[in-house]
């Protein structure tokens, strides 16, 4: 649609027109549709339209029992399964009071900075290529992935839905040799490739003038918004749940909270490089925690990993809570109320992609057009996440 408009100030007559972005094919942003206005390059209009792929997580969860739920959970955010899994479990575990032993809780960690890692690869890439860089760099990002994700279906039997935290613990302990192998390729490769991307990406003068001073977030805007992890952190505020509501065992492991002042899409992209090296720091802790554990060996017992046998008809007391973990988008947080059958009353999820596509269009607002797809990748936005 195109309306043909006077402008009375200098006789030149512009055109206001009206487009659609999406919804494109599920492999790429997932099925988004952004409605825009715009006059020339610049747009004065921005609208998110939502709801193409609505599976029904929420509901779903509230007519499974506690148990079979546990199997749907990583599909929340496909890139955080173990994210997805870790808040819903913690949430079930706070209201039935159930502990978690200590080389569960490790475990949890070690596989959750790993997911975080190869989340933030694949964001990468996928940023790149949204920025037109077709020069092979994205895959790059996507091979490492590949590495983690081997590691991953060592230790759960999938590559992206891993279903391997269980309410009271883990699924199973790690195969022989398999921290040996975790520790090399931190060590050897994602420390190294993490340098590479810098080389290749950072000092980027192409990279530069598409990022630098684009899409810029204030401190207070954020805030309000409810946006959380890198989106936030790019914008000065040093929010990260692992550290403002420290959960598991986080309190005892060294990391540092990577923050930027600059706000825009350079920022955001900064923060995500560096968060892959202070998850490395984070898995190498968690593999010497556990190596000194007084079992010593691999535990071949369930028993020594989970608190209890938590089976279908596993009931959960009467109550309510809230648990949240940081998610490599953020804060990712399961409302619970239990009734003290086997299947939840209320179970709500705080989606950390919710918040930023909410945001966007204030962000995009008077942007130009080449710069929305840049800006949007930078968000870091899993739309199943949105439309759970």
């Amino acid at each position: 649609m195109a309306i043909i408009e006077q402008d009375v100030g200098t006789g030149l007559k512009t055109e206001e027109l009206v487009i659609n972005m999406g919804p494109q094919h599920p492999s790429t942003h997932g099925v988004l549709r952004l409605k825009i206005k715009t006059k020339g390059e610049i747009i004065t209009y921005c609208e998110p339209v939502i709801g193409y792929l609505h599976r029904g997580m929420e509901w779903l969860g509230q007519n499974r029992n506690f148990v079979q739920y546990q199997a749907l959970v990583d599909r929340v955010d496909y890139l955080a399964g173990m994210s997805d899994s870790h808040a819903y479990v913690l949430a079930v575990e706070k209201t039935a009071g159930l502990k978690v032993p200590q080389r569960a809780e490790y475990l949890r960690i070690l596989t959750s900075e790993l997911n975080r890692i190869c989340s933030h690869q694949l964001s990468l890439g996928i940023f790149l290529l949204d920025l037109g860089a077709m020069m092979g760099f994205p895959f790059y990002a996507f091979r490492d992935r590949e590495s983690i994700l081997s590691l991953l279906e060592e230790i759960s039997g999938q590559r992206m839905m891993f279903n391997y935290m269980r309410i009271g613990g883990v699924h199973k302990d790690v195969p022989e040799g398999w921290l040996a192998k975790l520790e090399t390729l931190v060590k050897d490769k994602l420390l190294y490739y993490t340098d590479e991307y810098e080389d290749i990406v950072t000092n980027n003068p192409i990279i530069i003038a598409r990022t630098k001073g684009v899409g810029v977030i204030e401190a207070n805007d954020a805030k309000e918004w409810g946006l959380t992890g890198p989106n936030i952190r790019a914008s000065g505020m040093a929010y990260d749940v692992r550290r403002s509501k420290p959960y598991s065992l986080y309190n005892e492991f060294d990391f540092n909270v990577v923050t930027r002042t600059e706000g825009d899409v350079w920022a955001r992209y900064k923060c995500r490089i560096q968060e892959i090296r202070e998850s490395c720091k984070i898995i190498l802790q968690a593999i010497d925690k556990i190596r000194k554990l007084p079992s010593g060996e691999l535990a071949a017992d369930t028993k020594e990993l989970q608190a209890q046998k938590i089976l279908p008809g596993f009931k959960c007391p009467a109550g309510e809570s809230y648990e949240c973990v940081e998610s490599p988008r953020g804060e990712l947080g399961v409302h619970l109320i239990t009734d003290g059958t086997t299947v939840p009353y209320r179970l709500k999820w705080r989606s950390p992609s919710w918040f930023p596509t909410a945001y966007l269009p204030k962000l995009a607002l008077n942007q130009p057009v080449s710069d929305v797809v840049a800006i949007f990748s930078s968000l870091d936005v899993i739309l199943p996440d949105v439309d759970r």
